[in-house]
């Protein structure tokens, strides 16, 4: 709480760390730091998003071992390495299921990652009803940037220059066995039904 600047009636404080969501100790954390806190969680396909984790790392340590070879515990058996965090990341119902044990499904808002690319309004939209804001973010604010593949906001606040995401999106991917893909889309499937269900969201991954 100390860390947080004051705010006034009216205003709405923001904070982003990626790793609460998968952070046992989070939930309780922030639920007795303020119960009525909303949470945002922007999540992707969780095969896109470990190969992602995967491409990051790899531009920091380029000697790291192939993606398939961390994959699996035993590529004979295709036994899947779950405590490798790239991989368990992206088990998103087991996350939520310790969330939910301290704030209900309303406060908290699941963002697709696909459709903030492919259509970031409309994702916005919900992002901004979600937080009783009035809806001022609309089409005319982005366009599609094709070298990185991403949206950008046309204009930045208090700037004449568009604004797009840094150096480290948009990174070009490595080629991946794709066995080891559908192996791997195997293995998150009954994961990301039961987050459908819990979530009351279809995010299409498959």
């Amino acid at each position: 709480r100390d860390l947080m600047p004051r705010t006034l009636e009216g205003q709405i404080t923001m904070e982003k760390t990626p790793s609460y969501f998968v952070t046992k100790e989070a939930p309780a954390r922030i639920s007795s730091m303020s119960k009525g806190t909303k949470l945002i969680v922007v999540v992707r396909d969780p095969v896109t998003r470990a190969i992602s984790d995967y491409t990051q790392t790899l531009s920091k340590k380029p000697d790291i071992p192939t993606f398939e070879s961390l994959t699996f515990k035993n590529r004979t058996t295709g036994l899947i390495d779950t405590s490798w965090s790239a991989i368990q990341i992206g088990i998103y119902a087991k996350h939520l299921e310790n969330w939910l044990l301290y704030f209900p499904s309303g406060q908290i808002l699941f963002v697709s990652g696909e459709r903030l690319i492919s259509d970031p309004a409309g994702e916005l939209g919900r992002v901004q009803d979600f937080l009783g804001l009035k809806r001022i973010i609309t089409d005319k604010h982005f366009y599609f940037n094709k070298t990185k593949g991403f949206p950008c906001l046309k204009k930045a606040e208090g700037s004449s220059k568009p604004h797009c995401l840094g150096k480290t999106k948009g990174r070009t991917h490595p080629d991946i066995d794709q066995e080891v893909v559908q192996r791997l889309r195997d293995f998150y499937r009954p994961f990301n039904m039961k987050f459908y269900q819990m979530t009351g969201q279809d995010f299409g991954w498959d």
